[in-house]
C-alpha cells in the first residue's frame, strides 16, 4: 500500500486535476502536432490496484499496443500508455491520414511518439504543479496480450507499489475516437513526495 490514506477526497480531486490538466494539454499538443481539431472526454481518473490493470484493458489476453517510459529524478517509477488495437489503428490513421491495417515500422514510430507527447503532458502537469523535476525515458513499445505487457510492471514495481494512478480520456477526430488508457507507477517514496508536494500528506 502506497499510503493508508489513498482514498482520501482531497487526494482523489488533486489527483484528477493533474489528469484533467495532463490530459488537456496532451490534447492540444495533439492537435498541433495533427492540425486538426480534437475533443476530448472528461477524463475518468481513479487510484486502482495494479492486480485490476488487465480487467479494466478487457482481460489479461487482449490483445494492446502498451507504450512504457520510465520517470527518472525527484521521481523513480514508470508511465505507461495502453491502447486497444482499435483505438491504435484509428489513432494511426489520424496521424498517417491513411488505412491502417497492420503495424510496420512507420506505424510504431508514430505511436512511440504520440506516446511520448502524451507521456510529457502528464508529467510536465505534475512537475508545475509539485515543483519536482521529472524527466522521462525514450518510449518503447509493445504489441502484446495484456497479461504480458503488464508483467513488466507488476515485476518490477509489484514489491514496492501496488496501487497506481489510472487516467482514461477518450479523445475524437472526425470519425476516428480513441480510447486511451495511461497508468501512472511511481515508487512508494516517490509517491509519498508527490503527494507530500501538492499538501495531501
Amino acid at each position: 500500500m502506497v499510503t493508508d490514506n489513498l482514498n482520501n477526497d482531497i487526494i482523489i480531486d488533486v489527483l484528477k486535476e493533474i489528469g484533467n490538466i495532463g490530459s488537456g494539454n496532451a490534447v492540444t499538443a495533439l492537435a498541433s502536432m495533427l492540425s486538426k481539431k480534437i475533443n476530448m472526454s472528461v477524463p475518468r481518473v481513479r487510484i486502482i490496484d495494479i492486480k485490476q490493470v488487465p480487467t479494466i484493458l478487457g482481460g489479461e489476453e487482449e490483445l494492446v499496443v502498451g507504450i512504457y517510459l520510465d520517470l527518472n529524478n525527484d521521481i523513480e517509477g514508470n508511465i505507461m500508455f495502453i491502447l486497444d488495437i482499435e483505438s491504435a489503428f484509428n489513432l494511426l490513421e489520424m496521424l498517417l491520414n491513411k488505412k491502417i491495417k497492420e503495424f510496420d515500422e512507420i506505424s510504431v514510430s508514430a505511436l512511440s511518439e504520440v506516446g511520448n507527447i502524451v507521456a510529457s503532458s502528464y508529467v510536465n502537469s505534475l512537475s508545475t504543479l509539485t515543483g519536482l523535476k521529472i524527466t522521462i525515458s525514450i518510449p518503447s513499445v509493445a504489441i502484446d496480450m495484456a497479461g504480458a505487457i503488464l508483467s513488466v510492471a507488476a515485476i518490477q514495481f509489484g514489491l514496492i507499489a501496488d496501487q497506481v494512478l489510472f487516467i482514461e480520456t477518450v479523445f475524437e477526430e472526425g470519425i476516428h475516437s480513441v480510447k486511451g488508457n495511461l497508468f501512472l507507477l511511481p515508487d512508494i517514496n516517490s509517491f509519498k513526495k508527490m503527494l507530500s508536494r501538492l499538501g495531501v500528506l
